[in-house]
């Protein structure tokens, strides 16, 4: 991954142990660098296992309970020396951000240097297909949507030194199409002139690992992370049944189907972007490891398979 080096974070915490955030947290760990990760619920192992970390094996970091619904908060003996932070829990069920609402105070009184705060390109809201970037003003039109810029301008608030990342829909090893291909449960859906712009989580990784490796004054307050190929789900989905050697499932018309969909299903169909990342891979510098899903599902599949081999072994 691209960044300067020397310039190692010397103690991360990683708040969420989900899919990026532990993709992530094993990145880190292979570099030889200490990492806390929270997690509603103290895995029952020390190590816990994550078929998916980048090294697929079990990922020895340091776990901490943060569960603010009930009370459970990580001490602040516990953060003590974290020099960088990624926050990748969302929103509350009122639109606020669980981390400055309860763990603001303890992270103020850290040697922080960096903390990164996971969004979603969501906040643009509809543009019909157009491209966005950066400098585009927000306009989102989902609630979730909402309440994630309003926790954006909240950390903008805070006077901690954080920055912002965008991304659109995120896929990679254990998050993409292929299971549902095997188990007949994908759906081909067609809508004229509609397109998703996607990001592996390898590139959300790299992406991360690039910025805290420039010096702070190089640090945009926004970023986007995001491949380079946008498309219609059509395709995308046609290439991974190439690579499965499978049949798609009939196309079905969106204008047919749409008043059957859920809302969050159908939150992502009535809005239409092309998400920039030329400030990441340009002004940056950041090399896409996965320029496009066509390079990225063949090594998510490649991964999959390695993975399901291990375990069967």
């Amino acid at each position: 991954m691209s960044g300067d080096v020397n310039a190692r974070p010397a103690n991360v915490l990683v708040l969420g142990g989900g899919y990026s955030g532990l993709r992530f947290a094993s990145a880190l760990t292979e570099r030889g660098l200490p990492v806390a990760v929270t997690s509603r619920r103290r895995p029952a192992q020390p190590e816990a296992h994550t078929p998916w970390s980048s090294s697929g094996s079990e990922l020895p970091v340091r776990w901490l309970s943060f569960d603010p619904d009930n009370g459970v908060l990580p001490d602040a003996e516990a953060l003590d020396g974290t020099t960088h932070v990624l926050v990748t829990i969302p929103p509350d069920g009122q639109g606020n951000d669980p981390v400055l609402e309860h763990l603001a105070p303890v992270l103020a009184q850290l040697p922080l240097q960096w903390i990164g705060y996971l969004s979603t390109t969501g906040v643009y809201g509809d543009h019909g297909g157009d491209w966005v970037d950066e400098t585009t003003a927000p306009a989102p039109r989902a609630s979730r949507s909402r309440s994630r810029l309003a926790c954006e301008q909240a950390w903008d608030c805070s006077g901690l030194p954080v920055q912002i990342f965008r991304l659109p829909a995120i896929y990679g090893p254990g998050r993409s199409p292929f299971q549902n291909l095997l188990q007949g449960t994908s759906r081909l859906v067609h809508k004229p002139g509609q397109v998703f712009s996607r990001v592996h989580v390898d590139d959300i990784v790299g992406g991360l690992m690039h910025c805290i490796g420039l010096p702070p004054q190089r640090r945009p307050r926004i970023v986007n992370l995001a491949d380079d190929r946008p498309c219609p789900s059509t395709e995308s989905l046609g290439y991974a049944a190439h690579l499965l050697d499978c049949k798609l499932p009939a196309v079905e018309r969106f204008q047919d189907i749409s008043d059957g969909m859920s809302p969050m299903a159908l939150s992502f169909w009535v809005e239409n972007r092309r998400t920039s990342n030329q400030r990441l891979c340009h002004e940056l510098g950041y090399t896409l490891r996965y320029p496009s899903y066509r390079e990225g599902f063949r090594e998510a599949l490649a991964e999959e398979r390695r993975a399901e081999e291990l375990q069967n072994s």
